[in-house]
């Protein structure tokens, strides 16, 4: 059997299981937020070599809060119950910061998107969360500020 990301990173650091039910909405965006950007930088750097501020912006792109609203809304007809439980959890957390270049809003539903993917991750559910994020950017466009193109196909 194939061991996943975060199976292989509990077993070398003897982290135990977890149970990402247990978590709040706001510790599942904190993690979905560095895989987000993870996959997102994997993506990113596997273009070629380029100056790491040309890397940064290309990827910021598609990681600002944004760009993960303009994405929630193409995927929320995707989602299964469980998910979108997840999703509207995250989404209606009290976060301790406000956002600094976002809406309210897309600030919320940005932190509902990496709650989703920081849910995913902690089920061990990689083959799910790939699939969301390659939907999503199939569906966005990044050119577009505010993702109308994405959220009227």
């Amino acid at each position: 059997m194939e061991q996943s990301f975060g199976d292989y990173i509990r077993r070398q650091f003897s982290l135990g299981e977890w149970d990402p039910n247990g978590f709040s909405p706001l510790v599942l965006a904190y993690i979905g937020d560095a895989v987000y950007e993870l996959i997102m930088r994997s993506i990113v750097v596997s273009g070629g070599n380029k100056q790491v501020n040309k890397l940064h912006r290309e990827t910021s792109r598609y990681v600002k809060a944004q760009a993960q609203a303009a994405m929630m809304d193409t995927l929320l007809s995707m989602l299964t119950e469980q998910e979108t439980v997840i999703y509207k959890r995250g989404r209606n957390a009290k976060p301790y910061t406000t956002a600094k270049n976002a809406s309210v809003n897309d600030y919320k539903k940005a932190t509902g998107f990496e709650a989703l993917m920081g849910y995913l991750y902690l089920s061990d559910n990689l083959p799910r969360l790939t699939e969301l994020i390659k939907e999503a950017l199939s569906r966005y466009t990044p050119n577009d500020p505010q993702g109308t193109e994405a959220r009227n196909r």
